[in-house]
């Protein structure tokens, strides 16, 4: 491509991550704190666009530069440079993406994912208290470490509601899972938590449940990492939307 042609594909990305940054669609990639930087760059990138086209012109209208005098036994030869190229066409299929990424959400990591990759349960560095209402409304990963590592301790009798997506694995054995990420979507790696009590007759892979119910000691390995599973009594159980933003940050806040 030339210049210009360059250009274009890069004010193109620019605006796709401006896009993205100023939409939900920036949770499929990134944490949500990193929004300004994503806006930032994609404004930097345009502007980097429209100052090159604005330079291209502007040497263009200025002629030639290329014209050299070449002086060969006495004989002045004018030669003027000029180098066509035409680029093939196909390289504009490099645009296919980014219309792509504007008009198509990917989804979020599910249990397919989830299932292939061991537990990232991490033991809490502290026990904070729990905040009022009953249920109570704690993350996945909040209850999962509360459950694991302190053994119930900090949660008590108090009823919990948790929010997640079912994974079932191979013998059908039903989790509620959340991805945790550090930083984007590449990174990102599932919390699990497993499940008894009044389990629904029926689940689906992927449907999202928010599940009321109460702390139980019963503890299980991820045959992945060796991870520990802790588990969650349910007493209800109903189905709910997919959460503006389907990863889960706490683990490392």
């Amino acid at each position: 491509m030339n210049r210009q042609a360059q250009a274009v594909v890069l004010f193109l990305v620019g605006g796709a991550m401006v896009h993205a940054g100023t939409t939900d669609l920036y949770l499929r990639y990134v944490k949500a704190g990193l929004q300004p930087m994503v806006v930032g760059a994609g404004a930097v990138l345009m502007v980097a666009a429209l100052t090159t086209v604005w330079y291209e012109r502007k040497h263009a209208k200025t002629g030639p530069a290329d014209t050299e005098v070449h002086v060969h036994e006495g004989v002045h030869v004018q030669e003027e440079e000029a180098h066509v190229h035409r680029e093939p066409r196909v390289s504009w299929l490099l645009v296919l993406p980014l219309f792509a990424l504007i008009l198509v959400a990917p989804p979020a990591l599910g249990s397919y994912s989830a299932l292939r990759t061991g537990t990232a349960l991490q033991a809490p560095l502290a026990y904070p208290p729990l905040p009022s209402g009953d249920p109570v409304r704690l993350s996945l990963v909040d209850y999962a470490g509360r459950a694991a590592y302190d053994h119930g301790r900090s949660l008590g009798d108090r009823r919990v509601s948790i929010t997640g997506f079912v994974a079932l694995d191979g013998k059908g054995t039903p989790y509620l899972v959340r991805m945790a990420l550090n930083c984007c979507a590449a990174d990102a790696q599932p919390v699990k938590v497993g499940l008894t009590g009044r389990i629904p007759p029926v689940l689906q892979p992927d449907t999202w449940l928010e599940l009321t119910g109460t702390y139980t000691g019963r503890l299980t390995k991820d045959p992945v990492n060796n991870g520990v599973i802790p588990f969650f009594d349910i007493a209800r159980a109903k189905p709910v939307p997919t959460p503006r933003d389907p990863y889960d940050e706490s683990w490392n806040s």
